[in-house]
Protein backbone atom coordinates (compact mmCIF):
# COMPACT_ATOMS: atom_id res chain seq x y z
CA UNK A 1 0.00 0.00 0.00
CA UNK A 2 1.21 3.41 -0.49
CA UNK A 3 3.24 5.18 2.46
CA UNK A 4 3.97 8.47 0.69
CA UNK A 5 1.11 9.80 -2.40
CA UNK A 6 2.44 12.00 -4.27
CA UNK A 7 1.09 14.57 -6.32
CA UNK A 8 2.85 12.97 -9.36
CA UNK A 9 1.22 9.34 -8.33
CA UNK A 10 -2.57 11.44 -7.43
CA UNK A 11 -1.87 12.54 -11.76
CA UNK A 12 -1.65 9.03 -12.45
CA UNK A 13 -4.63 7.24 -11.08
CA UNK A 14 -6.55 10.26 -11.77
CA UNK A 15 -8.74 11.40 -15.23
CA UNK A 16 -6.32 10.04 -17.80
CA UNK A 17 -6.97 13.10 -20.24
CA UNK A 18 -5.82 15.46 -17.75
CA UNK A 19 -2.88 13.16 -16.53
CA UNK A 20 -1.70 13.46 -20.22
CA UNK A 21 -1.67 17.06 -20.18
CA UNK A 22 -0.20 17.68 -16.87
CA UNK A 23 2.75 15.03 -17.60
CA UNK A 24 3.10 16.22 -21.35
CA UNK A 25 3.50 19.90 -20.73
CA UNK A 26 6.67 19.75 -18.37
CA UNK A 27 8.26 17.47 -21.02
CA UNK A 28 7.34 19.71 -23.74
CA UNK A 29 8.45 22.71 -21.93
CA UNK A 30 11.98 20.41 -20.91
CA UNK A 31 12.23 19.54 -24.61
CA UNK A 32 11.51 23.08 -26.08
CA UNK A 33 14.37 24.00 -24.62
CA UNK A 34 16.50 21.24 -25.27
CA UNK A 35 15.12 22.58 -29.10
CA UNK A 36 17.14 25.93 -28.93
CA UNK A 37 19.86 24.10 -27.17
CA UNK A 38 19.24 21.60 -30.49
CA UNK A 39 19.34 24.85 -32.81
CA UNK A 40 22.50 26.76 -31.21
CA UNK A 41 24.55 23.60 -30.84
CA UNK A 42 24.16 23.54 -34.55
CA UNK A 43 24.83 27.28 -35.09
CA UNK A 44 28.06 27.02 -33.33
CA UNK A 45 28.99 23.92 -35.30
CA UNK A 46 28.32 25.29 -38.66
CA UNK A 47 30.53 28.15 -37.84
CA UNK A 48 33.59 25.31 -37.95
CA UNK A 49 32.72 24.60 -41.79
CA UNK A 50 30.48 21.52 -43.44
CA UNK A 51 33.29 19.18 -42.63
CA UNK A 52 32.72 19.77 -38.69
CA UNK A 53 28.65 18.89 -39.37
CA UNK A 54 29.65 15.99 -41.37
CA UNK A 55 31.91 14.70 -38.52
CA UNK A 56 29.38 15.03 -36.19
CA UNK A 57 26.65 13.53 -38.21
CA UNK A 58 29.01 10.54 -38.16
CA UNK A 59 28.96 10.39 -34.70
CA UNK A 60 25.63 11.23 -34.10
CA UNK A 61 24.75 6.79 -35.06
CA UNK A 62 27.17 5.82 -31.56
CA UNK A 63 25.71 9.19 -29.89
CA UNK A 64 21.93 7.76 -30.38
CA UNK A 65 23.25 4.82 -29.61
CA UNK A 66 23.85 5.66 -26.13
CA UNK A 67 20.76 7.53 -25.69
CA UNK A 68 18.92 4.25 -27.18
CA UNK A 69 20.67 1.92 -24.48
CA UNK A 70 19.85 4.35 -21.47
CA UNK A 71 16.38 5.56 -22.89
CA UNK A 72 15.26 1.70 -23.01
CA UNK A 73 16.53 0.91 -19.78
CA UNK A 74 14.70 4.07 -18.05
CA UNK A 75 11.64 3.34 -20.64
CA UNK A 76 11.46 -0.53 -18.84
CA UNK A 77 11.94 1.13 -15.33
CA UNK A 78 9.23 3.86 -15.58
CA UNK A 79 6.78 1.18 -16.73
CA UNK A 80 7.41 -1.20 -14.58
CA UNK A 81 7.64 1.60 -11.63
CA UNK A 82 3.73 3.01 -13.20
CA UNK A 83 2.74 -0.34 -13.40
CA UNK A 84 3.40 -1.47 -9.64
CA UNK A 85 1.99 2.19 -8.88
CA UNK A 86 -1.21 1.05 -10.23
CA UNK A 87 -1.14 -1.65 -8.10
CA UNK A 88 -0.43 0.02 -5.38
CA UNK A 89 2.76 -2.37 -4.27
CA UNK A 90 4.86 0.41 -3.08
CA UNK A 91 8.24 -1.79 -2.15
CA UNK A 92 7.95 -3.39 -5.69
CA UNK A 93 7.95 0.34 -7.26
CA UNK A 94 11.26 0.81 -4.54
CA UNK A 95 12.96 -2.34 -6.02
CA UNK A 96 12.42 -1.17 -9.38
CA UNK A 97 14.50 1.59 -8.76
CA UNK A 98 17.02 0.35 -6.63
CA UNK A 99 17.42 -2.66 -9.94
CA UNK A 100 17.23 0.27 -12.41
CA UNK A 101 20.53 2.14 -11.11
CA UNK A 102 22.61 -1.23 -10.26
CA UNK A 103 21.52 -2.05 -14.18
CA UNK A 104 22.64 1.34 -15.38
CA UNK A 105 26.45 1.12 -13.82
CA UNK A 106 26.66 -2.40 -15.60
CA UNK A 107 25.73 -1.05 -18.46
CA UNK A 108 27.35 1.56 -18.75
CA UNK A 109 30.82 -0.10 -18.42
CA UNK A 110 29.98 -2.55 -20.90
CA UNK A 111 28.98 0.33 -23.43
CA UNK A 112 32.43 2.57 -22.70
CA UNK A 113 35.56 0.14 -22.18
CA UNK A 114 35.09 -1.40 -26.04
CA UNK A 115 33.81 2.08 -28.03
CA UNK A 116 36.08 4.25 -26.00
CA UNK A 117 39.48 1.61 -27.04
CA UNK A 118 38.27 1.33 -30.79
CA UNK A 119 37.56 4.82 -31.65
CA UNK A 120 39.83 5.32 -34.71
CA UNK A 121 39.44 2.08 -35.83
CA UNK A 122 35.83 2.83 -35.66
CA UNK A 123 35.27 6.15 -37.52
CA UNK A 124 37.88 4.57 -40.30
CA UNK A 125 35.98 1.88 -40.85
CA UNK A 126 32.18 3.46 -41.17
CA UNK A 127 34.26 5.68 -44.20
CA UNK A 128 34.38 9.05 -42.39
CA UNK A 129 37.40 9.78 -44.77
CA UNK A 130 38.69 13.61 -44.33
CA UNK A 131 36.28 13.96 -41.38
CA UNK A 132 38.20 11.14 -39.26
CA UNK A 133 39.90 13.12 -37.08
CA UNK A 134 37.34 15.59 -35.90
CA UNK A 135 34.52 12.63 -35.39
CA UNK A 136 37.49 10.97 -33.31
CA UNK A 137 38.00 13.89 -31.52
CA UNK A 138 34.52 14.54 -30.49
CA UNK A 139 33.38 10.93 -30.05
CA UNK A 140 36.25 9.84 -27.81
CA UNK A 141 34.67 12.64 -25.43
CA UNK A 142 31.20 11.61 -25.55
CA UNK A 143 32.40 7.94 -24.67
CA UNK A 144 34.42 8.83 -21.57
CA UNK A 145 31.04 10.47 -20.38
CA UNK A 146 29.03 8.46 -20.93
CA UNK A 147 27.74 7.64 -17.28
CA UNK A 148 26.16 10.91 -17.43
CA UNK A 149 24.39 10.74 -20.33
CA UNK A 150 22.91 6.86 -18.55
CA UNK A 151 22.29 8.16 -15.61
CA UNK A 152 20.06 11.70 -16.33
CA UNK A 153 18.00 9.75 -18.50
CA UNK A 154 17.69 7.03 -16.06
CA UNK A 155 16.99 9.37 -13.24
CA UNK A 156 14.39 11.26 -15.23
CA UNK A 157 12.83 8.35 -16.17
CA UNK A 158 12.42 7.57 -12.68
CA UNK A 159 11.03 10.24 -12.17
CA UNK A 160 8.26 10.18 -14.77
CA UNK A 161 7.08 6.71 -13.97
CA UNK A 162 6.13 7.78 -10.63
CA UNK A 163 4.18 11.48 -12.37
CA UNK A 164 6.93 14.08 -11.15
CA UNK A 165 7.09 15.62 -15.27
CA UNK A 166 8.29 18.61 -13.38
CA UNK A 167 11.23 17.89 -11.73
CA UNK A 168 12.35 15.87 -14.42
CA UNK A 169 11.53 19.25 -16.47
CA UNK A 170 13.68 21.16 -14.27
CA UNK A 171 16.77 18.57 -14.63
CA UNK A 172 16.30 18.49 -18.63
CA UNK A 173 16.01 22.56 -18.83
CA UNK A 174 19.26 23.14 -16.61
CA UNK A 175 21.19 20.42 -18.85
CA UNK A 176 20.51 21.78 -22.01
CA UNK A 177 20.66 25.79 -20.56
CA UNK A 178 24.18 24.93 -19.48
CA UNK A 179 24.84 23.17 -23.17
CA UNK A 180 23.86 27.15 -24.38
CA UNK A 181 26.44 28.66 -21.96
CA UNK A 182 29.06 26.55 -22.78
CA UNK A 183 29.15 25.53 -26.06
CA UNK A 184 31.02 29.08 -27.50
CA UNK A 185 32.92 29.18 -24.51
CA UNK A 186 34.49 25.63 -25.07
CA UNK A 187 34.73 25.79 -29.05
CA UNK A 188 35.59 29.08 -29.79
CA UNK A 189 37.00 30.74 -26.35
CA UNK A 190 39.24 27.82 -25.42
CA UNK A 191 40.06 26.97 -29.19
CA UNK A 192 38.46 22.95 -29.18
CA UNK A 193 36.50 23.30 -32.16
CA UNK A 194 34.45 19.73 -32.38
CA UNK A 195 35.47 18.98 -29.43
CA UNK A 196 34.52 21.68 -27.65
CA UNK A 197 31.01 20.83 -28.28
CA UNK A 198 31.36 17.60 -26.49
CA UNK A 199 32.95 19.05 -23.21
CA UNK A 200 30.06 21.37 -23.36
CA UNK A 201 27.71 18.28 -23.16
CA UNK A 202 29.51 16.45 -20.89
CA UNK A 203 29.88 18.89 -18.19
CA UNK A 204 26.67 20.22 -18.58
CA UNK A 205 25.06 16.61 -17.95
CA UNK A 206 27.34 16.08 -15.24
CA UNK A 207 26.69 18.96 -13.34
CA UNK A 208 22.80 17.97 -13.95
CA UNK A 209 23.66 14.49 -12.81
CA UNK A 210 24.99 15.90 -9.25
CA UNK A 211 21.60 17.65 -8.67
CA UNK A 212 19.44 14.45 -9.39
CA UNK A 213 21.88 12.37 -7.28
CA UNK A 214 20.52 14.93 -4.43
CA UNK A 215 17.18 14.31 -5.01
CA UNK A 216 16.91 10.76 -5.69
CA UNK A 217 19.16 9.64 -2.82
CA UNK A 218 19.95 12.09 -0.23
CA UNK A 219 16.84 14.41 -0.26
CA UNK A 220 14.61 11.54 -0.28
CA UNK A 221 11.16 13.35 -1.18
CA UNK A 222 10.44 11.30 -4.19
CA UNK A 223 7.53 8.36 -4.11
CA UNK A 224 10.11 5.29 -4.60
CA UNK A 225 12.71 5.00 -1.90
CA UNK A 226 16.06 3.82 -2.72
CA UNK A 227 17.24 1.06 -0.18
CA UNK A 228 21.21 -0.48 -1.03
CA UNK A 229 21.63 -2.00 2.41
CA UNK A 230 18.79 -4.88 2.02
CA UNK A 231 19.02 -5.29 -1.68
CA UNK A 232 18.71 -8.46 -2.97
CA UNK A 233 18.53 -9.52 -7.00
CA UNK A 234 15.46 -10.07 -8.15
CA UNK A 235 15.21 -11.98 -11.61
CA UNK A 236 11.85 -11.13 -11.76
CA UNK A 237 11.90 -7.54 -11.55
CA UNK A 238 15.19 -8.13 -13.87
CA UNK A 239 12.95 -9.48 -16.46
CA UNK A 240 10.17 -7.19 -16.42
CA UNK A 241 12.48 -4.37 -16.50
CA UNK A 242 13.97 -5.78 -20.34
CA UNK A 243 10.82 -6.78 -21.13
CA UNK A 244 10.28 -3.50 -21.93
CA UNK A 245 13.20 -1.84 -21.77
CA UNK A 246 15.41 -4.17 -23.93
CA UNK A 247 13.12 -4.06 -26.72
CA UNK A 248 12.67 -0.36 -25.87
CA UNK A 249 16.90 0.02 -26.39
CA UNK A 250 16.75 -2.10 -29.57
CA UNK A 251 14.70 0.51 -30.87
CA UNK A 252 16.85 3.14 -29.98
CA UNK A 253 19.96 0.91 -31.63
CA UNK A 254 17.97 0.13 -34.59
CA UNK A 255 17.46 4.19 -34.92
CA UNK A 256 21.00 4.38 -34.88
CA UNK A 257 22.10 1.24 -37.41
CA UNK A 258 18.81 3.21 -39.86
CA UNK A 259 20.94 6.52 -39.31
CA UNK A 260 24.26 4.45 -40.22
CA UNK A 261 22.95 2.74 -43.21
CA UNK A 262 21.50 6.28 -44.58
CA UNK A 263 24.56 7.64 -44.19
CA UNK A 264 26.05 5.06 -46.17
CA UNK A 265 23.48 5.10 -48.82
CA UNK A 266 24.01 8.88 -48.79
CA UNK A 267 27.94 8.64 -49.55
CA UNK A 268 27.24 6.50 -52.77
CA UNK A 269 24.53 8.61 -54.57
CA UNK A 270 26.32 12.05 -53.14
CA UNK A 271 28.91 12.73 -51.13
CA UNK A 272 29.96 14.13 -47.33
CA UNK A 273 27.91 17.25 -48.69
CA UNK A 274 24.80 14.92 -48.58
CA UNK A 275 25.88 13.68 -45.22
CA UNK A 276 26.22 17.47 -44.01
CA UNK A 277 22.21 17.99 -45.13
CA UNK A 278 20.98 14.94 -43.88
CA UNK A 279 22.32 15.64 -40.66
CA UNK A 280 21.38 18.83 -40.06
CA UNK A 281 17.57 18.09 -41.28
CA UNK A 282 17.41 15.36 -39.40
CA UNK A 283 18.21 17.43 -36.47
CA UNK A 284 15.41 19.66 -37.07
CA UNK A 285 13.27 16.66 -37.96
CA UNK A 286 14.31 15.25 -34.25
CA UNK A 287 13.05 19.33 -33.01
CA UNK A 288 9.76 19.01 -34.72
CA UNK A 289 8.58 15.91 -33.11
CA UNK A 290 9.87 16.83 -29.62
CA UNK A 291 5.93 17.75 -29.00
CA UNK A 292 4.85 14.04 -29.43
CA UNK A 293 8.13 12.68 -27.49
CA UNK A 294 6.41 14.85 -24.86
CA UNK A 295 3.53 13.15 -25.37
CA UNK A 296 4.39 10.00 -25.18
CA UNK A 297 6.11 10.22 -22.09
CA UNK A 298 3.12 10.46 -20.45
CA UNK A 299 1.35 7.81 -22.21
CA UNK A 300 3.83 5.23 -20.95
CA UNK A 301 3.49 6.83 -17.89
CA UNK A 302 -0.73 6.72 -17.25
CA UNK A 303 -1.14 3.71 -19.45
CA UNK A 304 1.41 1.60 -17.09
CA UNK A 305 -0.75 2.93 -14.30
CA UNK A 306 -4.21 2.43 -15.52
CA UNK A 307 -3.16 -1.50 -16.62
CA UNK A 308 -1.80 -2.11 -13.49
CA UNK A 309 -4.75 -0.91 -12.12
CA UNK A 310 -6.33 -3.21 -14.54
CA UNK A 311 -8.62 0.33 -15.86
CA UNK A 312 -8.19 -0.90 -19.92
CA UNK A 313 -11.00 1.76 -20.44
CA UNK A 314 -8.87 4.76 -19.61
CA UNK A 315 -5.77 2.56 -21.99
CA UNK A 316 -8.22 3.12 -24.44
CA UNK A 317 -9.04 6.69 -24.06
CA UNK A 318 -5.23 7.68 -23.62
CA UNK A 319 -4.24 5.89 -26.51
CA UNK A 320 -6.98 7.88 -28.93
CA UNK A 321 -6.74 11.44 -26.98
CA UNK A 322 -3.26 11.55 -27.01
CA UNK A 323 -2.96 10.44 -31.08
CA UNK A 324 -4.91 12.99 -31.88
CA UNK A 325 -3.38 16.07 -29.86
CA UNK A 326 -0.30 14.75 -31.15
CA UNK A 327 -2.24 14.98 -34.86
CA UNK A 328 -3.15 18.11 -34.69
CA UNK A 329 0.51 19.62 -33.33
CA UNK A 330 2.54 17.41 -35.68
CA UNK A 331 -0.11 18.98 -38.78
CA UNK A 332 0.96 22.39 -37.55
CA UNK A 333 4.31 22.10 -37.32
CA UNK A 334 4.79 20.50 -40.89
CA UNK A 335 2.77 23.28 -42.35
CA UNK A 336 4.87 25.96 -40.74
CA UNK A 337 7.97 23.48 -41.64
CA UNK A 338 6.83 23.76 -45.19
CA UNK A 339 6.32 27.56 -45.75
CA UNK A 340 9.69 28.48 -43.25
CA UNK A 341 11.78 25.85 -44.98
CA UNK A 342 14.51 28.70 -46.47
CA UNK A 343 14.72 30.83 -43.85
CA UNK A 344 15.17 27.28 -41.62
CA UNK A 345 18.04 26.48 -43.65
CA UNK A 346 19.17 29.66 -43.84
CA UNK A 347 19.99 29.72 -40.39
CA UNK A 348 22.31 26.06 -40.45
CA UNK A 349 24.29 27.72 -43.28
CA UNK A 350 25.29 31.21 -42.93
CA UNK A 351 28.82 30.20 -42.12
CA UNK A 352 31.45 30.39 -45.05
CA UNK A 353 31.92 27.20 -46.92
CA UNK A 354 27.98 25.87 -46.01
CA UNK A 355 26.18 28.42 -48.56
CA UNK A 356 26.37 25.57 -50.79
CA UNK A 357 24.27 23.11 -49.16
CA UNK A 358 21.36 25.87 -48.69
CA UNK A 359 19.44 24.96 -51.64
CA UNK A 360 19.59 21.06 -51.34
CA UNK A 361 19.19 21.59 -46.83
CA UNK A 362 15.58 23.44 -48.02
CA UNK A 363 14.38 20.93 -50.57
CA UNK A 364 15.20 18.03 -47.54
CA UNK A 365 12.70 19.71 -45.57
CA UNK A 366 9.98 20.44 -47.67
CA UNK A 367 9.90 16.86 -48.43
CA UNK A 368 10.75 15.31 -44.67
CA UNK A 369 7.59 17.33 -43.02
CA UNK A 370 5.22 15.57 -44.86
CA UNK A 371 5.85 12.96 -42.42
CA UNK A 372 5.30 14.34 -40.01
CA UNK A 373 1.15 14.15 -38.89
CA UNK A 374 1.65 10.17 -39.64
CA UNK A 375 4.27 10.14 -36.77
CA UNK A 376 1.73 10.69 -34.04
CA UNK A 377 0.28 7.05 -35.05
CA UNK A 378 3.14 5.45 -34.75
CA UNK A 379 5.03 6.74 -31.66
CA UNK A 380 2.20 6.88 -29.57
CA UNK A 381 1.01 3.65 -30.50
CA UNK A 382 4.83 2.01 -29.65
CA UNK A 383 4.34 4.09 -25.95
CA UNK A 384 1.44 2.43 -25.40
CA UNK A 385 2.35 -1.19 -25.92
CA UNK A 386 5.47 0.31 -23.26
CA UNK A 387 3.32 1.26 -21.11
CA UNK A 388 1.56 -2.43 -20.52
CA UNK A 389 4.55 -4.31 -20.65
CA UNK A 390 4.26 -5.37 -24.15
CA UNK A 391 7.79 -3.60 -25.28
CA UNK A 392 8.13 -6.28 -27.78
CA UNK A 393 5.55 -5.08 -30.42
CA UNK A 394 6.78 -1.83 -30.09
CA UNK A 395 10.12 -3.52 -31.40
CA UNK A 396 8.32 -5.25 -34.17
CA UNK A 397 6.57 -2.34 -35.59
CA UNK A 398 9.71 0.23 -34.93
CA UNK A 399 12.25 -2.62 -36.68
CA UNK A 400 9.94 -2.56 -39.57
CA UNK A 401 9.64 1.15 -40.05
CA UNK A 402 13.63 1.80 -39.24
CA UNK A 403 15.53 -1.32 -40.36
CA UNK A 404 13.15 -2.88 -43.29
CA UNK A 405 10.93 0.42 -45.04
CA UNK A 406 13.27 3.09 -44.74
CA UNK A 407 16.47 1.22 -46.09
CA UNK A 408 14.34 -0.61 -48.35
CA UNK A 409 12.47 2.69 -49.71
CA UNK A 410 15.64 4.68 -49.43
CA UNK A 411 17.66 2.74 -51.74
CA UNK A 412 15.02 1.74 -54.22
CA UNK A 413 13.90 5.22 -54.81
CA UNK A 414 17.62 6.57 -54.85
CA UNK A 415 18.86 3.55 -57.10
CA UNK A 416 15.57 2.01 -58.57
CA UNK A 417 13.92 5.19 -59.20
CA UNK A 418 17.07 6.80 -60.15
CA UNK A 419 16.32 9.95 -58.15
CA UNK A 420 19.82 10.16 -55.99
CA UNK A 421 19.63 11.82 -53.25
CA UNK A 422 16.03 12.97 -53.40
CA UNK A 423 15.13 9.62 -53.74
CA UNK A 424 16.55 8.97 -50.58
CA UNK A 425 14.33 11.73 -48.56
CA UNK A 426 11.24 10.55 -50.36
CA UNK A 427 11.90 7.00 -49.23
CA UNK A 428 11.88 8.16 -45.47
CA UNK A 429 8.65 10.09 -46.40
CA UNK A 430 7.22 6.66 -47.63
CA UNK A 431 8.21 4.44 -44.76
CA UNK A 432 7.28 6.69 -42.24
CA UNK A 433 3.57 6.93 -43.39
CA UNK A 434 3.22 3.45 -43.61
CA UNK A 435 5.06 2.12 -40.82
CA UNK A 436 2.81 4.27 -38.45
CA UNK A 437 -0.41 3.49 -40.01
CA UNK A 438 0.45 -0.42 -39.01
CA UNK A 439 1.47 0.14 -35.56
CA UNK A 440 -2.14 2.31 -34.89
CA UNK A 441 -4.36 -0.83 -36.68
CA UNK A 442 -2.49 -3.26 -34.37
CA UNK A 443 -2.84 -0.81 -30.87
CA UNK A 444 -6.42 -0.18 -31.84
CA UNK A 445 -6.95 -4.19 -32.30
CA UNK A 446 -4.88 -5.11 -29.07
CA UNK A 447 -7.38 -2.62 -27.02
CA UNK A 448 -9.85 -4.01 -28.47
CA UNK A 449 -8.80 -7.20 -26.70
CA UNK A 450 -8.00 -5.79 -23.58
CA UNK A 451 -11.61 -4.09 -23.14
CA UNK A 452 -13.31 -7.80 -24.21
CA UNK A 453 -11.36 -9.12 -21.38
CA UNK A 454 -13.11 -6.39 -19.18
CA UNK A 455 -16.58 -7.25 -20.76
CA UNK A 456 -15.53 -11.52 -19.96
Amino acid sequence: MYNKKTVGVETLLGDPKKAVIKLALPMIAAMSMQTIYNLVDAVWVSGLGADALAAIGFVFPFFFLVIGLSNGLGIGAGSAISRRIGAQDKKGADNVAVHALIMMLLLTVLFTIPFYAFTDELFVLIGAGNTADMAIAYARIIFAGSIFIFFTNIANAILRGEGDARRAMYAMTLGAGLNIILDPIFIYSFGLGVAGAAWATIVSLAITSIIMLNWLLFKKDTYVSFKFDDFKFDKDIVKDIFRVGLPAAVMQISMSLTLLIMNLIIVQVDSTDGVAVFSTGWRVVTIAILPLMGIATAVVSVTGAAFGARSFDKVNIVHLYATKLGLIIESVIGVATFILAPQIAAIFTQADGMEHIASELTFFLRIICLFYPSVSFGMLSSSLFQGTGKGMYALILTVLRTLILTPLFAALFAFNFNLGLNGVWWGLVVANVIGPAVAFAWARLYIQGLMGETAN
